[in-house]
């Protein structure tokens, strides 16, 4: 059996290695980036461990012995899972191994926001030593956050940001609203929580169903003085639709640490915008999550191919 890693940028795959030495399996790195790269070098394929690689019906006719597709991450986006579903290939992914640090990352992103410490600190390295200059800042006691999808990194980002002293509600497409979450949180309508909330935060999957799920239209319904923040996917906010919002004069910040390119071209006009602020999809990362991400990742194919059931499996 083999197992291929079609890309990877972390520093090295010894986890990986290690595991597929201990179950007989070998282990080969590569570095793909167009299913013409996967289908050249992957043929040989038992298993494939997917980074940002895509893995569509093409690659997966041209891999007819692969038996598992196992992603590096939580959205399974980049692999055709209903393509690999009907061939009889299980696709898995890693839900659960950073919800500490996404949450802790969107938080972080949000009193930025609230806070304007960006701007604060790019005033003083210009030379400027002047608190009314991000005027008029608000307190966050008795703000509401909106929470657009409420699952496991949602339900943290919740219960943290009532730390601060938010007023949480949120929107989950099976929730109904007027219901509440096991905590108390209030499930209200897209509408209503983009009206109401003073901060959003966007944790839902990218699927077709929400490609620009924030679309010109529901970010003016949005407060004007209210916070954006997303560190789920950049596909869930028409990127240029946001650009004519904030232009407008709407909104009084956002924070992004994904983007639907990436890494952007730098001339892209979101890296310019004053109001703006970009983090380079880091929301995962710590080195605990790292590891924990590797381990159960390669787990995900070892089991696969063993034909032990798959903890993270997304296919029937």
């Amino acid at each position: 059996m083999r197992i291929v890693i079609t890309d990877c940028d972390h520093p090295d795959v010894d986890i990986e290695r290690r595991a597929a030495a201990d179950g007989g399996v070998e282990l080969r790195l590569e570095q793909c980036r167009t299913e013409d790269d996967v289908v050249a070098r992957c043929a040989d394929a038992d298993g494939l461990l997917v980074q940002y690689a895509p893995i569509t019906g093409r690659v997966l006719d041209a891999l007819p012995g692969l038996k598992v597709v196992s992603r590096y991450g939580v959205g399974v986006d980049t692999v055709d899972v209903a393509a690999a579903s009907r061939r009889g290939v299980v696709v898995a992914n890693v839900p659960d191994y950073g919800t500490e640090e996404v949450s802790d990352h969107a938080v972080a992103l949000l009193l930025t926001l609230a806070r304007a410490t960006a701007w604060y600190d790019a005033s003083v390295k210009a030379g400027s030593w002047d608190a009314a200059l991000q005027r008029p800042l608000h307190r966050i006691q008795g703000s509401v956050l909106g929470v657009v999808g409420f699952g496991a990194i949602g339900r943290v980002v919740a219960r943290k940001a009532r730390g601060l002293g938010y007023e949480v509600i949120a929107h989950e497409v099976t929730a109904d609203p007027g219901t509440t979450a096991d905590d108390g949180t209030p499930f209200v309508t897209l509408a209503d929580l983009l009206a109401r909330s003073h901060a959003v935060s966007l944790h839902v999957p990218y699927l077709p169903a929400t490609h620009h799920l924030l679309d010109e239209r529901r970010l003016r319904l949005m407060r004007p003085e209210a916070l954006l923040v997303n560190t789920a996917r950049g596909g869930l906010i028409d990127i240029q639709a946001l650009m004519r919002v904030l232009d407008s004069g709407l909104l009084r910040g956002v924070a992004l640490d994904v983007l639907e390119s990436e890494p952007p071209d730098r001339s892209d006009p979101v890296l310019r915008h004053p109001r703006v602020v970009v983090t380079p999809h880091a929301g995962w990362y710590s080195e605990e999550s790292m590891g924990t991400l590797k381990a159960r990742c390669v787990r995900n194919a070892l089991d696969a191919l063993a034909g032990r059931p798959v903890a993270y499996a997304v296919t029937p």
